[in-house]
Parts: C-alpha cells; structure tokens; sequence
C-alpha cells in the first residue's frame, strides 16, 4: 500500500477515503485494466487484418505498459492465489476475454485468414499463455526486450494459425 499511496501522491488515510479497503483498490485497478483491455479489442476487431489488430492488440499490452504497470498486474495476478472475492473478479474478466479472443478468431477463419479447423478454445488458451509468459517476464527481468521478442512470438502465432499440423514421423519402436 506504501507503494501504491506514493505512486499516487498521497497518504493511505486519503487513498483510504476512495477505497475502503485494498481489496477495493485492487478491484478497482482489475476494472480499469478489463476497460482498457476492451477499448484495445474494438480497435482490434474493426482492423480488416486480423494479424495487424492482433501485432496491434500485443503491442499495446506487451510492450507499451510501464514496467508499473506490468508489475502490478503480475501482482494482482498473485494476489488472486490468495483472495477469493479478487480471483473472482479477476475470472470474470479472464472469460470475457477469452470470448473476445475466441470471436477474434472465429472472425479471421471465415474471412479465410486463418485455419478454419482451428479448435479456437485451445488457440486462445496457447495465446493467453504467451501474453501471461511475456508479461510475467516483463516483471521479473529487467533485461527482458518485449520489443525483440514480439515478432518471433507472433511469427510463431501466424504460423500455427495459418499452417496445417505436420504429421508426426512414427517414432521407432522401443525394444524389448
């Protein structure tokens, strides 16, 4: 809370007059992230390039954050092992996102921009694991360049959305 009343400019009693508690606080900064995610997702979803709106979508919230920024959503996220009430919220933004990235993709694959056969759910799943993998690292290295990473990542994502699945060479038999 200390940092939090810093970074904000002023003393816990007049943070305290907003929110009642942290929990609030926490709730509060989890509902501007989930508008700020969903103003990110328009622009993505009126992009006619579903690759550009997604590189745009990634930019916005893999790189362009401030490394704040980027620890405090690490730090809501651990926050949500421990407080019930903040892993609910934080669940019921998780799913709208997901619906979002599902309908994202679902709207690519009938334009033909991606793999029509996709299991969508599995696709958002890998991709929410990227952002998390990325932002996660973001948090704990300051080495770490978002900026040199982003284009092998969605290199990576363009090819298992817009490739068919190799089949797999039969291993040898083990033997006995």
């Amino acid at each position: 809370m200390q940092e939090i009343c810093a970074e904000a400019g002023m003393s816990p009693g007049n943070l305290y007059r907003y929110f009642p508690s942290k929990e609030a606080l926490i709730i509060g900064i989890s509902e501007r992230n989930r508008a700020d995610a969903m103003e990110s997702f328009a622009a993505a979803e009126s992009d006619p390039n579903f690759f550009r709106g997604l590189e745009n979508l990634a930019r916005h919230h893999l790189v362009e954050r401030t490394a704040q920024e980027v620890g405090l959503c690490a730090e809501i996220m651990a926050e949500t092992r421990r407080n019930p009430e903040i892993a609910r919220v934080y669940q019921a933004i998780e799913t709208e996102l997901r619906a979002r990235l599902v309908a994202l993709l679902k709207s690519a694959s009938e334009r033909g921009e991606i793999l029509s056969d996709l299991d969508f759910d599995s696709a958002v799943s890998a991709l929410m694991v990227l952002a998390d993998g990325m932002s996660w690292r973001r948090a704990v290295d300051p080495n770490f360049d978002p900026e040199v990473v982003l284009p092998l990542i969605l290199h990576m994502v363009h090819c298992v959305l817009t490739e068919p699945p190799r089949a797999q060479a039969a291993l040898p038999e083990k033997s006995s």
